[in-house]
């Protein structure tokens, strides 16, 4: 571990607070947009499984994104609610408006400190000090509880940065967050970073330093780890390593790094980690974002043996190939097979095992499902429950498009053809089309119910399970006006799959619309 002095600000020095941004950075992922609901139900979980702090949302960006923090600060139960602002008293306001019913509300002000970004705000050093002076100020006269984010920090000169960092620890900032905006740093750099700044700023030693990488150069892990080796007592992250590009630190990886090496690495968090792939599977349902197979902790092939000495070792001894336990992170370590005479109590006690709890109401919708697909499939596999689940995390009981028939002709003799009905609103539109080949007939179909100007960016088809009557899970990504959005849905017939999924994410289009306001498309991007 490095050898320097730690920031212990409000934690202890072993303990790690942890930061989840998913809901302001990750939804920041082209195609990420989440609804309304589907923000509330994500914050729930992340303050249940020990989230420290939940960045809620930007709520300047848009009403929605302030209607959506307002609303999880009211129901939060123990974790920080932070809104961020950029650096003017409007954006702070607002942020402090809507996190202010929290039972601990956080303002999170940031402003860039490179030489790009001044370029950008057209500040020299000085009147960016005095701006930053201003605005902390500002913060803290609403709230004790203030974060400031010197944007692009691992790119700003090693003398302005301390000088800024301490102008904001003297203007009140009580956590200091240095983000590696563009995933530029190293782990060496980022731990020297921390440390450096620890040991030249004046008052470092009050306040609790943060970490904010993300991975372009697939380093995000590395370097926040580095960073709390030298003294940051704060991650922050992201569920599945969402976020623009390339991600954010995965919760889950740094999470789990700590539990597991904590031989070297002696710090707690508060998360409780049997809650991770519950989290995980929600975050990918509602972005539309699926899981890689071989993303660390969480991936499907993440505890995945095919080689034949591995087998024989895991079954003699897990300890042999597994570092971690598939339990630790709310994995079933089994796969019994449920079928179309398994009861109610069989199915709770299943997806209870797969880490879904529910209550009574919610259980009665899903086995309507289940037992719709134990009557089109022989055996329903973990896997069918899961993609089950995902169908059913998001409401789509209030989507403004909904598909309510189709008829595909398909076959070695053109045409082939679509008949679909669709309810838009209250109304029901019905259509007959060709094209080359169901899907996309389907889709002609969709575009001529309701004409829209999106492009299809991609289109993917992968089986749930093995065997020809598996579910297919279908993604569908759209592009309208530098806007995407991306569907998910999944059946045992492919086609269908295609049609909800293709709905889907024009629905996640139409709210990426209402959501985004021609100011806000110029806003600097967040740290």
């Amino acid at each position: 571990m490095t050898d320097t002095k730690h920031s212990p600000g409000a934690a202890a020095a072993d303990r790690v607070l942890i930061f989840d941004t998913t809901l302001r950075d990750g939804e920041q992922s082209p195609g990420a947009t989440m609804t309304h609901e589907e923000k509330l139900e994500i914050a729930a979980l992340l303050d249940e499984m020990g989230v420290d702090i939940i960045e809620a949302g930007f709520p300047i960006a848009s009403i929605g994104d302030f209607e959506a923090v307002a609303a999880i600060s009211r129901v939060a139960k123990s974790a920080t609610i932070c809104g961020l602002a950029r650096a003017n008293p409007t954006d702070i306001d607002r942020a402090w408006e809507a996190v202010r019913h929290a039972p601990k509300g956080r303002i999170h002000t940031f402003i860039g400190t490179s030489p790009t970004h001044r370029d950008i705000t057209h500040l020299d050093k000085d009147a960016m000090a005095d701006r930053i002076h201003e605005t902390v100020t500002h913060a803290r006269n609403l709230t004790d509880d203030v974060q400031w984010s010197p944007m692009d920090a691992t790119r700003t000169e090693r003398d302005y940065l301390c000088r800024v960092v301490e102008i904001a620890i003297k203007a009140g900032a009580t956590t200091i967050n240095i983000p590696d905006t563009v995933g530029y740093t190293a782990p060496k750099e980022s731990a020297e970073l921390i440390a450096m700044l620890i040991d030249r700023v004046p008052g470092a030693d009050e306040i609790t330093f943060a970490t904010h990488c993300h991975n372009d150069l697939g380093m995000a892990t590395a370097n926040a780890l580095a960073a709390v080796e030298a003294g940051a007592r704060q991650i922050e992250c992201t569920i599945n390593g969402l976020g623009e590009r390339a991600g954010n630190t995965a919760l889950e990886e740094v999470v789990m790094a700590l539990k597991v090496r904590g031989d070297i690495m002696p710090f707690t968090t508060g998360i409780d980690t049997r809650r991770i792939m519950a989290a995980s599977r929600l975050v990918s349902a509602v972005s539309g974002f699926p899981v890689q197979y071989n993303k660390a902790i969480v991936g499907k092939n993440a505890f995945a043996h095919e080689s034949g000495i591995h087998q024989d070792g895991v079954l003699k001894n897990a300890e042999t190939f597994e570092i971690m336990r598939p339990e630790d992170i709310g994995l079933n370590a089994t796969n019994l097979v449920l079928g179309k005479h398994s009861g109610r109590a069989a199915l709770r006690a299943k997806l209870a095992e797969l880490g879904y709890e529910m209550s009574d109401n919610q259980l009665g919708d899903v086995f309507v499902r289940f037992k719709a697909l134990a009557d089109r499939k022989k055996e329903v596999y973990d896997e069918d429950l899961i993609a089950l689940m995902t169908e059913s995390a998001t409401d789509h009981a209030h989507d403004h498009i909904r598909v309510k028939h189709l008829k595909v002709v398909c076959g070695t003799e053109a045409p082939q053809s679509a008949d679909l009905t669709l309810t838009i609103g209250e109304e029901e539109r019905q259509i007959a089309t060709t094209g080359d080949g169901p899907v996309d007939a389907a889709f002609n179909a969709i575009k001529q119910i309701y004409p829209h100007e999106a492009r299809l960016q991609l289109y993917q088809v992968h089986a749930v399970t093995e065997g020809t009557d598996a579910q297919a899970t279908v993604s569908v990504r759209l592009e309208e006006d530098g806007r995407i959005a991306t569907g998910q849905s999944s059946d045992t017939d492919t086609v269908v799959a295609s049609v909800k999924a293709y709905v889907n994410a024009l629905n996640r289009l139409l709210v990426r619309r209402q959501k985004t306001r021609p100011a806000d498309e110029a806003a600097p991007t967040a740290p």
